[in-house]
């Protein structure tokens, strides 16, 4: 991540890092080329990026950035978000998953229309185009849900974010960009 928020704030672009707070002890992280925000779990983490995201683009990385995207197609599943999740294909690094996803779609257990949420390209400008044309299809079976962070239940929500803490990953390396359309 380094690399890729070295390089936006080179092109005087905004770097925005969100970063959990045990990862600044011992300096398990860089600091960050941009404007920081310290958050206290990896859950706050990820619901601070998809308040403050237009859209999400995933590189190739480790296990906790596949980790985080699943999360934000689960929660776009589910109606949480709207936006739009890419997967930068750079040297067909995620054919693998793409197919997973098609051979869970075979097999009826991912449904046709959670396919739809996750955009693939293989350049940075054909998964920028796409993403901006994306037109979220929201599942109707779950359209009555309301979700907020801030609800009645936050005890329970104060607890699944403490849980998630202690099981999330080291170093999580999902590039999450503000696109402005």
């Amino acid at each position: 991540m380094r690399y890729v928020s070295t390089a936006v704030a080179q092109h005087k672009r905004q770097v925005l890092g969100i970063v959990p707070s045990a990862f600044t002890v011992n300096n398990l992280v860089e600091e960050t080329c941009g404007k920081e925000t310290k958050v206290a779990t990896m859950h706050e983490r990820l619901l601070k990026m998809m308040e403050l995201s237009d859209a999400f683009i995933t590189l190739p990385d480790d296990l906790g950035t596949l980790e985080e995207l699943f999360q934000m197609i689960s929660w776009a599943q589910l109606n949480i978000h709207e936006k739009p999740i890419g997967l930068l294909n750079i040297n067909g690094f995620f054919n693998c998953l793409l197919s997973f996803v098609d051979h869970g779609v075979e097999q009826r257990f991912i449904s046709q229309l959670a396919q739809k949420i996750l955009i693939s390209a293989t350049t940075t400008d054909e998964l920028v185009d796409k993403l901006q044309v994306f037109q979220f299809e929201p599942n109707l079976a779950l359209s009555q849900l309301k979700w907020s962070p801030l609800s009645s239940q936050k005890q329970e929500v104060d607890l699944m974010l403490r849980l998630y803490s202690f099981i999330s990953y080291g170093f999580v390396n999902i590039f999450f960009l503000q696109v402005c359309f």
